[in-house]
């Protein structure tokens, strides 16, 4: 280690500090050290690219300075060859996660447009006590509503949560109970729902509803899930408590709730 070049140790140095920036940024988030909008905008959303650049310019010195060493060395040319890489895939990986946003433009989504699941008063609360966004109306505009007002462009600004949802091309569908009863439909969705992970799992057998909280294991997100259970289908919905695109995850988790409880119950999707 002594007799490398200085470029190549301070290549080596950053390699460790980079991943170690960004997962200070996840677990300090999750671990309530700061709040989301430190963690998540500033140190990973803003800071994170400048961390990022230092590295693959230091990276790209020591690889001119390798090529260049007569006799060449091989440990320096490829600490600075993988940190160049590492560099091009994390960049890579930041540019799709911009992709998915746009693609994901809310973080509110439910199979019924219509009439939306609504969630119990203790989570209604619960979402209050930790300045989680409003549970929004689902026919008002992107543009009238918190927190997306002048945060989406003028397409999306006359658009309501059920039209984007409605043009979703993944859109959740409800899932039917088929043969099963609505006693049945409750101790699957919680069953489901023990199985995803989600916590603080609440069933109301009068109203017809399962309750839990998704965390996600970056950062420790929270996202409200209800499924309500009618008698003929259930319905089911999923809510971020921050931000405003959830990069598909509030889909992709009905989904997979819809599959865990449609196998529990034996029925067939129509």
């Amino acid at each position: 280690m002594n007799t490398l070049p200085k470029s190549t140790k301070l290549t080596l140095a950053l390699l460790v500090i980079a991943p170690l920036w960004f997962m200070i940024a996840a677990f300090g988030t999750k671990f309530g050290i700061w709040d989301w909008r430190f963690g998540l905008l500033t140190m990973t959303i803003t800071a994170g690219p400048i961390v990022l650049g230092l590295l693959g310019l230091t990276a790209l010195v020591a690889l001119v300075l390798a090529i260049r060493s007569k006799p060449r060395r091989m440990v320096p040319l490829a600490v600075a060859v993988v940190a160049l890489f590492t560099v091009g895939v994390v960049f890579g990986l930041m540019g799709s996660l911009g992709g998915k946003a746009a693609e994901n433009p809310i973080s509110d989504i439910a199979t019924d447009t219509g009439n939306p699941p609504g969630f119990s008063a203790d989570t209604m609360k619960a979402r209050t006590e930790t300045k989680a966004n409003p549970v929004n109306d689902y026919q008002t505009p992107l543009g009238q509503i918190a927190p997306y007002k002048e945060r989406v462009s003028d397409e999306l600004a006359v658009k309501s949560l059920a039209q984007i949802i409605t043009a979703k091309s993944d859109r959740p569908a409800p899932l039917p109970l088929g043969g099963a009863d609505k006693a049945a439909g409750i101790a699957a969705v919680k069953a489901a729902m023990t199985a995803m992970g989600l916590t603080d799992i609440r069933a109301d057998e009068a109203a017809g509803t399962v309750e839990g909280v998704a965390t996600s294991f970056w950062f420790g997100f929270k996202d409200d899930v209800v499924a309500r259970v009618g008698d003929a289908q259930i319905d089911f919905r999923s809510v971020s408590r921050v931000g405003v695109s959830d990069l598909g995850a509030n889909t992709a988790r009905i989904n997979d709730l819809r599959a865990r409880t449609e196998a529990l119950l034996g029925t067939a999707a129509r």
